[in-house]
């Protein structure tokens, strides 16, 4: 047998070698993905929501005169404080004062006709008596005083009535106020009811806010939250309050609910019309705080990633959510404190992976 060259050894062994190595492989290592965490720790968290509202008074009516006439003088405007019973406007009276005048003139007609059939009746009755006269006459004699007894009581209800309509010519004030609004000018023709001038009272002052659909948390029943109100020029200008009203529906355009918050106390510079900014007066919580970035849909519900730092995998862990906020999330339930939950990258992990915290957790 001939000898075999070392240039025929070199290309049949290394033959041989990658055959014995596809015969046994090298299993490859499992993945190990870094992970941002952040370990959970409830705390006390104070209320941060805010709204933005307005000064508006409790108690504002819009008044007008109750007939119909042309306006001669209006001796108020626009932040004038007024007291009760001054008069507001006036309008022309002397329409008003000739229909007084006919209806007066009436009434002494109806007293002379009254007179006149209770002598009438009188005399019938004397008559009837004595059998001088019949029956039916003295039947149409008191009939006759029945009518202008009717007759007169119209009367005087007529001249009462303009005697009212007299005294409507003038806008009085219900009640202590300032007016916030005017409708009509002097020289101007206004029909009955018409806003003429607009009445506030300052001392009782209210905070109206719209609060978002997505925000709004309605209280318990019989619970009304203090607010504390500031002025949105001026933040240290502060007043507290209580919600009086809460809108049971909201808007049908903006889909907002309006609050409205009774001011205890305003100081002169929460004028109305100011815009101020409300915020609940409550003591803070304890609670779970977590970045927005830590959620994971499971099955349309929330759920977390939580690191086992003992085996160094993750797994999938459903959680309550309290309320949203822009950047993070309140939990309501489902974590304990101490537990290491991922903040990044939950979108690419899977269950019982393995991972390792990039740079340690954070709280």
């Amino acid at each position: 047998m001939p000898p075999i060259r070392a240039q025929q050894v070199s290309p049949l062994l290394g033959v041989a070698l990658l055959v014995a190595g596809c015969g046994d492989p090298t299993p490859k290592a499992p993945e190990v993905r870094p992970v941002r965490t952040v370990v959970v720790e409830p705390r006390a968290v104070d209320d941060d929501r805010r709204a933005v509202g307005e000064v508006k008074p409790r108690h504002e009516s819009d008044l007008g005169f109750r007939v119909a006439g042309k306006v001669v003088a209006r001796p108020v405007d626009v932040g004038t404080s007024v007291r009760r019973g001054a008069v507001l406007a006036r309008l022309d009276e002397q329409d008003y004062r000739n229909k007084l005048r006919s209806a007066e003139a009436d009434l002494l007609a109806a007293r002379a006709v009254l007179i006149e059939t209770q002598g009438a009746e009188a005399r019938q009755r004397q008559l009837l008596t004595t059998g001088v006269t019949t029956r039916a006459s003295y039947d149409a004699a008191l009939r006759n005083l029945q009518s202008a007894e009717a007759k007169q009581i119209a009367a005087r209800a007529a001249v009462d009535l303009a005697k009212d309509q007299l005294r409507y010519t003038e806008l009085h004030a219900e009640f202590d106020g300032v007016v916030t609004a005017v409708g009509a000018e002097p020289g101007q023709i206004v029909d009955v009811g018409r806003m003429v001038v607009r009445l506030a009272e300052p001392s009782a002052r209210d905070a109206v806010f719209t609060i978002a659909e997505s925000r709004f948390a309605p209280p318990a029943p019989n619970e009304r939250p203090n607010i504390v109100v500031t002025l949105l020029s001026n933040p240290e200008v502060t007043a507290e309050g209580t919600v009086r009203e809460i809108s049971p529906v909201a808007d049908p355009v903006t889909r907002t609910y309006q609050i409205k918050v009774a001011l205890q106390d305003p100081p002169e510079r929460m004028r109305f019309g100011a815009s101020v900014v409300g915020r609940p007066k409550v003591a803070g919580e304890t609670t779970v705080v977590l970045p927005g970035s830590v959620l994971f849909d499971k099955g349309s519900k929330p759920a977390v990633w939580v690191v086992d730092p003992a085996q160094g995998i993750v797994s999938l862990k459903p959680v309550e959510i309290a309320r949203y906020e822009t950047d993070r999330v309140f939990i309501g339930g489902g974590l304990a404190q101490g537990d290491i939950v991922v903040t990044a990258g939950v979108n690419r992990l899977r269950q019982n992976q393995k991972v390792r915290l990039a740079g340690g957790g954070e709280k």
